[in-house]
This record gives structure tokens, C-alpha cells and sequence, in this order.
């Protein structure tokens, strides 16, 4: 999110340098928003299928970012409350009571509404046409990179040490990317499912992030899909639960990093997104044993057919991308100026 130059301590990365965690005072909503609100919830479930599209990122641009924040903030203190207390049940209770569930409820439908119809349709692209799908995520994913670049606040130390940390983490990610694709046979282990959605679910807490990426580095994007569109109850409930957890314990966690160590976290973000596009080269072989061809990145090819089809994608992924995020700076600095 785009934030106004001010100044700033050169050791300001051990402060909060930014807005990012501290919620305004937001007006309630209005029951005539509820259509709206639907169709807000549509399109960030459509974004969180889509690698390199951030739910993040598309809940900015509708305007509804903070007051999500705020309330799946107040959602993980009532689940940590209510295990931890004090009087569990109460403050339990009154922290739920702060979330604003007028706009909560008709997201989540709308988002819900999106996983179900839509799914199938991923899940179909990605496995039927996977260097062209490929090629489109690269494209978005690419673009991507801007989101947390344009949000770094004020430099405090040396560019080489930012490059560097970058570069390392970028190295990082690549490597185990190609790791990765050694788990596309035989059977999901739960337990890999349940961690995935837990770190999965941080997507929507950080504008850029692809829920769905994190998913396809990992070999899980097209078991996850098609566990949407057969309704498999039981892969469903673990990645919940996932889920579930990670917006009690890595949301909170990921909300004091950009609070206090904002620049150093945002350029990690940058290393993992650049290290990552590894899994979106359109041109890989069918790793060992796989049973999908997008199950997981294989070794990296030199272009085959199609060529033409792949690069056009990631070109529209990139306009794509770099569109949302005008939309955004226009709604930021009107939001701004009003």
C-alpha cells in the first residue's frame, strides 16, 4: 500500500514506519453495501485462485483492505482468548464482537461463492494447457514484484545490504522450489496440506502475495482445485484447520514484522517472489511420477511448442497486474486528497 514520504529515523526499521497495522476508525456499513460487499467477496476469491493475483492486493483496490484486517485481527484474538483467557468465554466474545461481520459475512459468501464456481475452471486450465497457464502466471507474478517494492518505506542502510538480503533469499527460494518438485506422486500427506494453508492464508493480510502461488511452489495448487470442485470433504476440512491456524499464529506474528521490521520483511517478500518464479517457466519437464503435469516444476526446458501462446499470456499477466495496482494508486491518493 502506498504510503506518504515523511521522516523518518535511519534506524527506523526497528520502528514502526508505517500504517500498514494501525487500523483507522472506519464507518459501519450500510445495509444497502451487502450486493456490493457479495460481489467484493467474488472477485478476491476469483484473485486467490489465481497464482500471482493477490486477494490482497484486489481488497485494496475494492476499498475494504482495512476493515478485513481489522476484523480477522479481532477473529484470532477471540481464538486466542478463548484458549488463554482470561475469562475465556466473555472477552472471547467481546472480540468478536469488534469485527465488523456486516461486511465479514457477505465477503466470505462472495469468496466462497468464487471457490466453487470457479475452481473447476482453474483446475481444467492449469492441468489441460499447463505451459500456457505457465505463462500467464509468470507474467502476473512478475508484475507482482512492484507491490512490495512501492511499499518500502524510507531507505535506513546501505542499498547493497538490501540487494544482498534479496539476492540471498531469492537463492534460497529457487533452490527449494526445485525441491518441490520431487512430492508431485501418490498421495498429499495431510500434515503437508494443514502447514501449506496455514502459511497459505498470510496472502490475504499481505497486499502481492498469492495465496495460490505459495500453493503451486509447493505442489499442492492442482490437488487443491480439484479437492474444491469434488467437494473432498476431508482434504477440505485439514486445509481449514490449516488455515485456521495460521490466521491465529502467523497473521499476528506476520502484522508486528511489518509493523516493526517493515523494510527487512517487504524485501524478504521481494527475494521469495523473484526466487519463486523458478515454478512459472512455461518450458519444464513432467517431474517423476507425477500425476498431473502442473502437480509440481520440473526441470527447466528451452521454449517448445507452444511459444507464441505462453509469452502473450504473461504479457497480459503483467498489464494485468500493473493495471490493479494504478487502480489502487488512483483510489489511494483520491482517498488521500478527500
Amino acid at each position: 500500500m502506498p504510503h506518504a514520504a515523511r521522516d523518518v529515523d535511519p534506524s527506523a526499521d526497528t520502528q514502526d514506519q508505517s500504517t500498514a497495522g494501525a487500523v483507522r476508525e472506519l464507518p459501519p456499513r450500510r445495509r444497502g453495501q451487502l450486493p456490493v460487499d457479495l460481489g467484493r467477496g467474488f472477485l478476491i476469491g476469483t484473485a486467490e485462485l489465481v497464482p500471482g493475483v493477490s486477494g490482497g492486493t484486489v481488497a485494496l483496490v475494492t476499498g475494504v483492505y482495512e476493515q478485513l484486517i481489522d476484523s480477522l485481527h479481532h477473529v484470532s484474538q477471540a481464538g486466542r482468548r478463548l484458549v488463554l483467557g482470561p475469562d475465556r468465554l466473555t472477552s472471547a466474545r467481546a472480540a468478536l464482537g469488534q469485527a465488523d461481520w456486516r461486511l465479514v459475512v457477505p465477503v466470505l459468501v462472495g469468496m466462497a461463492a468464487a471457490l466453487l464456481t470457479v475452481a473447476g475452471v482453474m483446475e481444467s486450465f492449469v492441468t489441460g494447457s499447463p505451459e500456457l497457464a505457465r505463462g500467464l502466471f509468470l507474467g502476473l507474478v512478475v508484475a507482482s514484484v512492484a507491490v512490495p517494492v512501492r511499499m518500502l518505506p524510507a531507505e535506513g542502510r546501505a542499498v547493497w545490504l538490501d540487494l544482498a538480503l534479496v539476492l540471498a533469499v531469492a537463492a534460497i527460494a529457487f533452490w527449494v522450489v526445485g525441491l518441490a518438485g520431487d512430492g508431485g506422486a501418490g498421495e498429499v500427506p495431510l500434515v503437508l496440506v494443514f502447514l501449506a494453508a496455514a502459511v497459505a492464508i498470510c496472502a490475504l493480510v499481505v497486499p502481492g502475495v498469492s495465496g495460490s502461488f505459495l500453493l503451486l511452489i509447493a505442489g499442492l495448487y492442482t490437488v487443491t482445485l480439484d479437492a474444491v470442485d469434488a467437494r473432498d470433504i476431508d482434504y477440505l476440512a485439514v486445509f481449514a484447520a490449516g488455515a485456521l491456524v495460521g490466521l491465529a499464529s502467523f497473521v499476528p506474528v506476520l502484522r508486528h514484522l511489518l509493523e516493526h521490521r517493515r523494510r527487512t520483511t517487504l524485501l524478504v517478500m521481494v527475494g521469495l517472489l523473484l526466487g519463486s518464479l523458478r515454478a512459472l517457466w512455461p518450458w519444464q519437464s513432467v517431474p517423476a511420477g507425477a500425476v498431473e503435469q502442473a502437480h509440481g516444476p520440473g526441470a527447466l526446458l528451452a521454449p517448445y511448442d507452444p511459444v507464441l501462446g505462453p509469452v502473450l499470456l504473461a504479457v497480459l499477466g503483467v498489464v494485468v497486474v500493473l493495471g490493479l495496482i494504478g487502480v489502487e494508486s488512483r483510489a489511494s491518493r483520491g482517498a488521500t486528497s478527500s
